[in-house]
């Protein structure tokens, strides 16, 4: 599907914004747990409560569990008999895909395209949280080829999907502590990181400050 460079558009320029996280969703995406770094005893505790939040979100809305090659079949066993949810394989570095994955945007004709935000494991090699985070970096333009949807992809701007919420109707709250971090935008100042912002879709923000 076509990328979108920010030199050519913006999502507000092609008329999307961002919906509310409570407004209807087509899909949910989850990340398979793996990282022993991260989640002890192999994962494997943390693997049955992800299937188990995954079993009841299918209740209500499709989910799509991505996982890394090594997991597949094990995941797969899993879900069997869960019609709902589908497991694909999709390389990972850890299983935060808010903050990973791609951000879906709307208009009023209901289309639907994703924003593909550069990652870094939070902080890169200033103050990232692990090493190597490539696999991450590739999550957000998968989900928009597997989703058969638009990507936009900002030229350099550092943003996990955590970092900022949206109410829908042209406001978001973004995080100070991520978006200024010198580990992810030392090039920009509050201002410029604000119009990206904007471009993006909102109208207004306001900054979550934390020490």
């Amino acid at each position: 599907m076509k990328t979108i460079h920010e030199t050519e558009s913006t999502p507000k320029a092609d008329g999307f914004r961002m919906p509310a996280e409570f407004e209807p969703q087509t899909r949910v995406w989850m990340l398979w747990p793996r990282r022993t770094d991260t989640w002890s005893f192999g994962a494997k505790p943390a693997q049955k409560q992800y299937a188990e939040i995954a079993k009841a979100i299918s209740k209500f809305t499709p989910v799509v569990i991505a996982v890394n090659e090594p997991d597949y079949k094990n995941a797969h066993a899993m879900f069997e008999d869960v019609e709902n949810v589908r497991v694909i394989e999709l390389s990972s570095d850890d299983a935060w895909i808010r903050d990973t994955g791609a951000t879906y945007v709307i208009n009023d004709s209901g289309e639907v395209r994703g924003i593909d935000w550069h990652f870094n494991a939070y902080g890169g090699f200033y103050d990232g949280l692990y090493f190597p985070w490539d696999k991450d970096q590739e999550i957000a333009q998968k989900m928009c080829e597997f989703s058969g949807v638009r990507r936009y992809r900002p030229e350099d701007l550092i943003l996990e999907g955590g970092s900022i919420h949206v109410d829908g109707e042209g406001t978001a709250l973004v995080t100070e502590m991520c978006l200024l971090s010198p580990g992810r935008n030392p090039q920009y100042t509050k201002e410029q990181i604000e119009d990206k912002l904007k471009a993006v879709s909102y109208t207004h923000l306001r900054a979550h400050e934390t020490e």
